[in-house]
């Protein structure tokens, strides 16, 4: 049995609206629901939650998971925590844009205008908690950090990845998880490492994959993964730099990608399936300026 929990959502600048003839991707929040209506909105039974103590009564009342349980007691279950590596993915507003499919609007608030967060996910999960809500106030206090990091919908993150990471102490919380993520973005600054060696969003000059990664290596890890996209003028267009990353968040990790076990390979509403892949070490690529006003063409 599968709970579903319609609880508060953030700011999202790559989420999907539907209309009839279209998709839009933009800047929106959802409606606010409150902590009781979310947990009256499923019956959970306790036989669906393998966390200690993960229980649910009929009225839906629930322990507090705002601190998280302690990681001994989470580590206990070893089926839960099967996986080794972690794989934290930055992605670029103007390369990300490029990446969708055609019909499907992609508008950058003004307030964005650096690298975001795309996702921290643990690699090969064979097992996770599917009961696991988060609330707004669990992340109330990183609010403004995550709306300029992190614009997603961040209950879907938490529920998709975060509780298969929640095994680790330190990330067994929603707050905890993502103020991980949020040091990571911090610690790999790729705008200002760019910066500082002359690498700059440019419509006129491409690059050249050594010379970028010749940068990124000293701080990403030598095994880091730099992701593409060939425009509709059959130009390569950086979109996300893949950083794989142990269980202790050191870096580098002997992973093997696939389809199931690889989620930064691209997902989500409005993704073309084809269009992401290793940017090509031989042909150079575009690193395109944030247009705020035209983000599906910032370079004609």
């Amino acid at each position: 049995m599968r709970c579903l929990f319609p609880s508060h959502t953030y700011a999202h600048v790559y989420s999907v609206q539907t209309t009839k003839s279209r998709s839009e991707i933009h800047f929106l929040f959802s409606r606010n629901v409150s902590e009781s209506e979310a947990l009256t909105a499923a019956q959970c039974s306790s036989s669906s939650c393998p966390l200690p103590g993960c229980t649910a009564t009929r009225e839906g009342t629930w322990e507090d998971y705002k601190y998280g349980h302690q990681g001994s007691e989470l580590q206990d279950k070893k089926h839960f925590c099967s996986w080794k590596c972690l794989l934290f993915t930055l992605q670029w507003p103007a390369g990300f844009c490029q990446s969708l499919n055609k019909e499907t609007l992609c508008r950058i608030p003004q307030s964005i205008n650096n690298w975001t967060i795309h996702g921290l996910w643990p690699l090969r999960v064979k097992s996770c908690c599917d009961c696991w809500p988060m609330f707004h106030s669990d992340v109330q206090e990183l609010e403004a950090e995550l709306t300029e990091h992190w614009p997603s919908l961040l209950r879907e993150e938490w529920e998709k990845h975060g509780v298969c990471a929640a095994c680790v102490e330190g990330m067994n919380s929603p707050l905890r998880f993502f103020q991980i993520c949020l040091k990571l973005r911090g610690r790999f600054d790729i705008y200002k490492l760019l910066e500082d060696a002359a690498i700059t969003p440019s419509c006129e000059r491409p690059y050249k994959v050594a010379e970028v990664q010749q940068v990124l290596a000293p701080h990403l890890g030598d095994k880091h993964e730099l992701q593409c996209v060939t425009d509709d003028k059959d130009r390569e267009v950086w979109f996300q730099v893949k950083i794989p990353l142990s269980r202790n968040l050191t870096l580098g990790c002997q992973h093997h990608s696939d389809a199931n076990g690889d989620p930064a390979s691209g997902s989500g509403p409005g993704w073309n399936p084809s269009s992401g892949h290793p940017c090509p070490s031989q042909v150079p690529f575009y690193y395109f300026p944030i247009d705020h006003e035209e983000p599906r063409r910032p370079c004609g």
